[in-house]
């Protein structure tokens, strides 16, 4: 018997993805998957997955789900209401859908992606060994639609975790960042970066944090188009920052100020417009 769930309602964006298809950046492929895979771990493990299963990520939550086969299923990433037919569960924890039962997941009153996991994840076929939706590319399974049916591969034994705490989403972040490669565009960077004070725009998404505030003051011109990584900072005419994000481009021409430690990006990722950012420059 096949296993399937239906995405009755997406939200606002309903996307699949794993931990990415990172080592493509020669194939011009960026790396994609959740922009906080702690969530998305944590949700796998709740229901038993191995940490590289596909999952959901919703963006200001809102889906509803209706399971077509008894299954497990975790809600993780910042605090949200979910309801099972229409009663009152929790998020953060192992939740059982009888068959036909249907799963409703709120909007998070902070934060801005919440993650989903089924027992036995979700079975897309992968593209350069990833399940992940590539928003800037095309790469993987496209955006989900309202009442698209999705595949899950069998279930696993339960791991053993139980409950895990949400994510603490904060009004100020303060990301470190390490200088370089092209900080000599700027005068004193590490001076700059640390005086300097933004919010997130509302002209973010996967592909980077787009942040305004102060402009960094850099030399006029361009440099010739080169490779970046995810956590690239980079500053285009106006001198206002772009932290690239999983879905970036392979390649860019404006200069990069630093690069934000990737232990950091899932804060960037869950930082709503108007989350003030500072930075810290570290050796």
């Amino acid at each position: 018997m096949t296993r399937t769930v239906t995405i009755l309602r997406t939200g606002p964006q309903a996307l699949i993805q794993d931990l990415g298809r990172p080592g493509n950046a020669h194939l011009g492929v960026p790396p994609s998957g959740a922009v906080d895979p702690h969530s998305l771990t944590l949700a796998n493990r709740l229901v038993g997955n191995d940490e590289t299963a596909a999952g959901l990520e919703l963006l200001l939550g809102g889906a509803h789900i209706r399971a077509e086969v008894s299954c497990t299923i975790a809600v993780t990433g910042p605090g949200v209401e979910v309801r099972i037919d229409g009663r009152l569960a929790d998020s953060h924890q192992p939740l059982h859908l009888k068959q036909n039962a249907t799963l409703e997941i709120g909007t998070p009153d902070t934060g801005l992606r919440t993650y989903v996991a089924i027992s036995g994840g979700i079975q897309t076929p992968e593209e350069l060994g990833s399940r992940s939706t590539d928003l800037l590319s095309g790469i993987g399974p496209d955006p989900l639609r309202d009442n698209d049916v999705l595949t899950l591969g069998p279930p696993k034994p339960a791991n053993g975790a139980d409950v895990v705490p949400p994510i603490r989403i904060l009004q100020t972040l303060v990301i470190p960042i390490r200088l370089g490669p092209r900080d000599d565009w700027f005068d004193d960077a590490e001076t700059q970066l640390r005086q300097g004070s933004w919010t997130v725009s509302d002209r973010s998404n996967r592909v980077g944090a787009r942040l305004q505030g102060t402009k960094l003051n850099r030399r006029d011109g361009e440099i010739p188009s080169e490779g970046m990584i995810t956590g690239a900072v980079q500053v285009p005419p106006d001198g206002q920052p772009v932290v690239f994000l999983n879905d970036h481009p392979t390649t860019g021409g404006y200069p990069v100020i630093g690069v934000v430690d990737c232990d950091h990006l899932r804060f960037l990722g869950q930082a709503r417009p108007g989350t003030r950012i500072r930075f810290r420059p570290i050796d």
